[in-house]
């Protein structure tokens, strides 16, 4: 399959699968022909000298502002081979999908706007990899209170332990169905608890497998996806891009 998907089409593949939580910026776009950033994206990080220390200091059960979790996302320029954008876009689904089997909510929930419903505040970024063309990757940050995050990751791995032959859902008027669901091995410097989970999703347009990450640091929640749109391979989210979002967090947290 040749890969020349980028901008407004990525970003059809991803949201045509509710994958609401993905839907956001020009997905695997790349910079502009004079080697410029696309309108949209993120600005370049502050040094990390002026942003104080590792976050070893910080209270990580203080759920963080919208401000400051704007300050932690992810930005152009934090990761090398990376494009990040910010931007919602036109195509992306509202709100949470609906599952068909209760037990199964959470993982239908993670593919929404936000991890659940239960989130105070969510910071979403989009992420395409200049260097594997074709791989699409979306980061969140949640604020939460850090009990009702401890909640969302117990009842992510119970989801994923009842939920392996897959279960269907609806949002926005769209239906979809996920087969497959397996755990996956994947661990995150600085994170509390890790789930990490893959999945197929079916449509009419075939069978597409996706990675997911949701990773608790006290009471702030990041959730990574990530999705191939040149289907060469399973998809993995990035431990580059996990691992910096979550010393971003840590950094926040120091003050």
């Amino acid at each position: 399959m040749r890969v020349k998907i980028t901008g407004l089409r990525a970003l059809g593949a991803l949201c045509a699968l509710m994958l609401a939580a993905a839907c956001t910026s020009a997905v695997g776009s790349g910079p502009g022909r004079d080697g410029s950033t696309p309108t949209g994206t993120s600005p370049a990080p502050v040094p990390d000298a002026a942003k104080g220390g590792d976050g070893a200091d910080g209270d990580a059960s203080v759920p963080l502002t919208p401000a400051e979790l704007e300050r932690a996302a992810l930005a152009t320029g934090d990761l090398p081979g990376f494009q990040v954008s910010a931007d919602k876009n036109a195509l992306a689904p509202a709100g949470q999908p609906v599952a068909d089997e209760t037990e199964c909510q959470p993982l239908a929930d993670a593919m929404g706007e936000e991890p659940d419903p239960k989130a105070t505040h969510t910071v979403s970024r989009g992420l395409g990899s200049l260097d594997a063309l074709g791989l699409a990757v979306s980061a969140s940050l949640s604020s939460y209170s850090e009990v009702d995050a401890e909640k969302l990751i117990d009842a992510l791995e119970a989801a994923v332990a009842a939920c392996g032959t897959g279960f269907g859902a609806v949002l926005d008027g769209r239906s979809g169905t996920y087969r497959d669901v397996k755990a996956v091995p994947f661990t995150v410097p600085g994170g509390d608890e890790t789930v990490s989970w893959t999945t197929v999703a079916t449509d009419e347009g075939g069978a597409s497998p996706f990675h997911l990450v949701v990773v608790r640091k006290g009471a702030t929640v990041a959730r990574f996806t990530a999705f191939d749109l040149a289907g060469r391979k399973p998809p993995r989210v990035p431990e580059d891009v996990a691992g910096e979002q979550l010393a971003k967090v840590a950094r926040q947290l120091a003050g």
